[in-house]
């Protein structure tokens, strides 16, 4: 029992910073399961040519390659805190890799390595789990947006009949009342496609 509450552990802590060849699985097997909540929320981005687009949290780089084979964004950069998500990001990517409009970069979300005001749109998918110190995140995620950008976050806060109790306080009693505090506008959560029997909502703001 000790040996399988180990493995149990170990594979969560992979959520959370995939490492090696059991993150690397994870990192694949993530995307095959967020596939509908991906689509979804690129969806909301209503992308246009002209968009800087920031993920927070690429993993594998799936959400990546769906926008650069359907939209002519300016630029888009993924970061991720695990260097095993970030090489299958690449791989993924490689062909895009090429030229300037595609990068990615191992970079912690507490401290964003982009000057002010660089992107018109972030997004990011079923990572507000991990988010150690919400109010640094908010507010860099602030820092880093034009004025009108937009910012997309998406997760699930139940599922079939049951509600995460958790996460619907971390999303509606922290992270949105903060939201409003630093200076969006707008903000909202939205009911997305069930996954798997999740329940999927996104948290959207706009920069004031």
């Amino acid at each position: 029992m000790k040996f399988l509450t180990s493995i149990k552990e170990f594979i969560d802590q992979n959520y959370q910073t995939p490492k090696g060849l059991v993150g690397t699985y994870i990192v694949e097997k993530m995307v095959r399961q967020h596939k509908p909540e991906t689509e979804w929320t690129i969806g909301l981005l209503e992308l246009q040519d002209q968009d800087h687009v920031l993920e927070l949290g690429c993993g594998a780089g799936y959400a990546i390659q769906m926008i650069t084979d359907r939209y002519l964004v300016k630029e888009i950069v993924g970061i991720d805190l695990s260097a095993t998500a970030i090489r299958s990001a690449t791989t993924r990517n490689k062909r895009k890799m090429n030229n300037e409009r595609t990068k990615l970069i191992q970079a912690n979300f507490n401290d964003l390595p982009f000057p002010d005001k660089m992107f018109n749109k972030v997004y990011s998918i079923q990572t507000i789990y991990f988010w150690d110190d919400i109010n640094t995140i908010v507010s860099e995620i602030y820092r880093v947006l034009m004025p009108g950008g937009m910012v997309v976050i998406t997760f699930s806060n139940g599922k079939e009949n049951e509600t995460w109790q958790g996460v619907k306080n971390l999303s509606e009693n922290q992270v949105m009342p903060f939201m409003m505090e630093t200076g969006f506008k707008d903000v909202s959560l939205v009911r997305g496609p069930d996954s798997r029997g999740f329940h999927t909502v996104s948290i959207k703001g706009t920069k004031k």
